[in-house]
Order: C-alpha cells, then structure tokens, then sequence
C-alpha cells in the first residue's frame, strides 16, 4: 500500500512541476515566450498553440511576418481536461461574414516530439497544409501517430499561416508598403522558427524535412526554388504530395483583385486606399472578401482567386522556368500524385469541350486557343458517370494532369537532370468502391490519411513506413517496412515510380505510361507561358 502511494505520489508531482514520467522537461523558454507542454501518456508530448509571429493585425496587416513580443507568461495546458489549446485558424476566402470559428490573429504552430529514446536531436518533419492558398484544410493536424510508428525517432512541427485575401493580396500599393506573398512569408518564418528553437524540443535543425500536400506541396516547391533557388540552410529534404502548380500571375496582373476589395469596402475615396484597408475592422473585409474573374478568362472566377504571386524576390519566375533553369535547392526529394487529380475540381455538368475549355481557361487564362484545340486531342472523351455532364471526366483528366500529375512527374525528373540523382516519385491509385462508382475514383490528395493514420491499415503502414524512413534518413528505403520492395529513384530515363494500389502486397515499381508521358512533356512546355 505504501509502495503504491509513492508510486502515485511521484506521477502526480511530475505532472504538477510540468515534467513527464521519462524525466523530459515539458516546460519550454523560447525567450520570448516560456510553454509548458502535455505529456500524452503513449510516450509523445505535445505543445501547442505556440505564437512564432506577433500577430498580423493593424499596420501589421498585409506585411510580412515580425518577430512576436516578449510575453512573460507561463502558457500552460488546462489542468481540468489537460489539454493545450490549439492556436487560431486563419481567415479563409472567399467568405461573406466573419466566421467566429477563424480569427486574423493565427500565426501559431504546435510541435510534437517523443518522450523517449531520447539520446541524441531527432529529425524534424515541417507539414505545410495545403488549401489552394485560400483556406487551412488541415489545422491542427496532430504527429502522434507519425512519431509512435516511426519509433519515437522524429520530431514534427505544423503551424497556421495567412491565406486568400489576408496572405496573398497584391498590387503595387502592397509591394511598396508592405510585402506580397506574406503567406509564404510566414512559412519561411516558421522555418527559421526550427533553426533557432527546435532543439529545445530534441530536434536536430541540420536534419530539417519540409512536406505538403496540394498547396502545401506547393508550397514545397516554392521554397525549394525561393530566391532563385537559393539555399538558406533552413531544410535538408523535401516531399510533396500533389504538388500543384497553379497560375501565378506578376504583382501587376493582380492589381484588378487590390481595386475591385478597395471599391467594395468603400477605401476608393481616399488617397492613401492601403491604410484604409489597414484600418477596417476584420468583419468588413471578411463580410466583402468574394471572388471575382481573372481578366482574359472565359467569365468566371478561378477556383482559387489568391495564390502566390510573382514577386521578383520570394518567387522571381515561373516554377518551371525556375526548375528548368536548375534554379532549386538541391536535396533529396519525393514528389507524387493520385490517379485522378482533377475529379475534385471540374464541374460536374461538364458536357462538351466548350464547357470544357472554358473551365481551363478560367484557371489558366493565358491559355491559346491554339493550345486548348492541341489538349482537346490529347484528352478524347473519357468514361462517364451517373449524375454527371459526358465531358466531366474529361476535364477532370486535363485539369488533374495539367495541374498536379505532370508537374510531379517534370519535377522528379528535373533533379537528377541537375545532378541531384536522389529523386522519388510516387503513383497513388486506391479508389474506394464507392469512389470507383461514382468517377471520382482516387481523388486528390486521397493518399494524405495514410500519412497520419495508425498502424492497422496494411497499405497504411507500406505507404507510412516510406515516409518516416525519409524523414529519418532522407531516403525511403532504410527504415520501410522489410517486406516492402525497393523504392529506386527516378532517373528520367527509364522514368520508373513506385505504384500504391488497392492491395497491399501489389506495391511495386512501375513505368509512367507511354500516353502519359506525350500529354506531359506537353503540358510541361507550354508550363511557364500560361503562367506556371
């Protein structure tokens, strides 16, 4: 009985004084800001809601992120239900209201790291959630099951950052008194965020792995290709899970969204038209923050209005120019995609190849006419589906390739033609039954819920354990799952990718078909000139 006691007597006074069982200090001093974290119990803590940025309201709107203020106190977890408060979800566009569940003070991150096996600083793993540059579609996304099955050998950081109108907006008035792409700006922060603290959490900052899925694939190859590819020493290895090279347009072509938000909030009437954005309560810029036509589209607003701009300094060309270029930082990386990208995002009611350009050109209007007529050979009509336009399926091809499949493949194949022969590619191709039925069969980004799910689903642990062995040691094969085959790197010759299907045990190596392989080389060379 006294034995018991003591023992009881022991856990709770580590649990008061901010310690776990395993003698790790969960109470953090960033010197700015001193964080006491949450032992979980299964061998992982957590601390979230950890400010990396002052927050971004005031004059500090549409500027890039600044250092956050001194705050002497303790930021605790609740003692009641034990559990950290997640930092706030950035605002999201297009938006008519104020939706109380978002706020414009969201530049937080949490980070995960493991309470034993402690020896030694531990690789990081920095997720950028993806959104289309218009919405947060993963916040909070917790690294417990990526740390407890990659045995307790990494650390894993996510955070918030500003999108849609509060990250992207740009003109001329923006670049000269503020900056543009504060968005990707606040990423970079986060970045230097992990050289400077993340050892404080047992992770090694010269063992940095940056990952994404859509956006925040995209936002991979942003920064691998950021300043003209310059490399900053901020990470080591990347992956990018649908990696999506949408239209950028320079600072100037997006001058039309600064003056249609100015005229709506009523700021055209005065001189200085950026202060007056500034100095709007948040609810009228959310309450008037719509979409609007890219000039020289087909009529009707893109499905991402906001997105990363060319800025001549962050972004300082067109993504394929840049990597054609061999204007990247050169480290090992996967890139990879679903089967059926663009099912997700083509119009349902698609019934003809009219319709079908039309959508094209609203996303990328830089397209030719010439050049829709060549893509219209390219994608023959496709399958059709119940309660869905006979075209649907082929737009959804041509978007789905031109948008994410045929970059990945560009991308894989341009680092070992710079000399950089540490190159992965990847093909997801499981589709539910339900999915398979209704076309929109392995959607985009289907794959990510593997990435962050348990050790029960068996394609799950192939897939995670990939994953986790690159995170560890930049490359998929030395910690995969031992009956797994060999992932071999992607030459640009014999184009070779490691194929997930429905069945476990079918995971191999196969071929980038013929016919895709002509639509690419394609779609990658008319790339940079429609603007990607």
């Amino acid at each position: 009985m006294f034995t018991f006691s003591l023992i009881l007597t022991i856990i709770l006074w580590f649990t008061y004084t901010g310690k776990s069982i395993a003698n790790i200090n969960l109470t953090v001093d960033l010197g700015y800001s001193v964080y006491q974290g949450v032992d979980e119990g299964n061998f992982i803590a957590h601390w979230l809601g950890i400010r990396y940025a002052a927050p971004p309201l005031g004059d500090l709107r549409f500027r890039g992120p600044k250092d956050p203020v001194v705050d002497e106190t303790l930021h605790i977890a609740d003692t009641k239900a034990y559990i950290c408060k997640h930092g706030g979800i950035c605002l999201s566009s297009p938006s008519s209201s104020l939706d109380s569940r978002y706020t414009e003070d969201c530049l937080f991150l949490d980070v995960y790291a493991p309470t034993r096996n402690t020896r030694g600083p531990k690789p990081v793993f920095v997720w950028f959630q993806g959104g289309g540059f218009n919405s947060l579609a993963n916040p909070n996304q917790s690294g417990s099951n990526l740390i407890q099955n990659g045995d307790y050998g990494i650390v894993f950081v996510t955070f918030n950052y500003r999108v849609g109108l509060y990250g992207f907006l740009a003109s001329q008035e923006v670049q000269e008194n503020g900056n543009v792409n504060a968005g990707l700006l606040d990423q970079r922060k986060v970045l230097e965020w992990v050289q400077k603290y993340i050892h404080l959490f047992g992770g090694d900052p010269s063992h940095v792995t940056i990952g994404g899925a859509s956006a925040g694939a995209a936002s991979v190859t942003l920064h691998l290709s950021a300043y003209g590819g310059r490399d900053d020493g901020l990470f080591h290895a990347a992956v990018a899970e649908s990696q999506s090279f949408g239209a950028q347009l320079t600072v100037s072509e997006s001058q039309y969204q600064y003056d249609a938000l100015v005229q709506r909030v009523g700021c055209d009437t005065v001189p200085d038209t950026l202060q007056c954005l500034r100095d709007l309560d948040v609810d009228v810029l959310a309450q008037y923050n719509s979409n609007i036509p890219t000039p020289g589209g087909a009529g009707s607003p893109p499905l991402f209005m906001y997105s990363n701009v060319i800025d001549g300094d962050f972004t300082v060309d067109y993504t394929y120019k840049l990597y054609s270029e061999g204007k990247f930082v050169k480290v090992p990386v996967i890139f990879g995609d679903d089967t059926n990208e663009g099912t997700m995002f083509a119009p349902k009611t698609t019934s003809n190849y009219q319709q079908m350009n039309s959508f094209l050109k609203n996303n990328f209007v830089k397209l030719t006419p010439a050049q829709l007529a060549t893509i219209d050979t390219l994608y023959p009509p496709a399958e059709t589906f119940p309660n869905s336009g006979p075209y649907w399926r082929t737009a959804s091809n041509a978007y789905g390739e031109m948008r994410y499949n045929c970059p990945g493949i560009y991308l894989s194949s341009t680092y070992p033609s710079h000399g950089v022969p540490q190159s992965w590619n990847y093909h997801y191709d499981y589709a539910t039954p339900a999915n398979a039925l209704s076309g929109l069969g392995v959607y985009h980004t289907s794959e990510n819920s593997l990435l962050w799910g348990d050790a029960t689903n068996p394609l799950g642990i192939v897939f995670q354990m990939y994953w986790i062995s690159f995170i560890r040691s930049k490359d998929p094969n030395t910690y995969k799952l031992p009956s797994a085959p060999e992932w071999t790197t992607f030459d640009g010759v014999t184009m070779g990718r490691i194929l997930f299907p429905d069945d476990p045990m079918g995971v191999k190596m196969e071929m980038v078909p013929v016919d895709q392989q002509t639509r690419c080389v394609y779609l990658s060379s008319i790339g940079a000139g429609v603007g990607q």
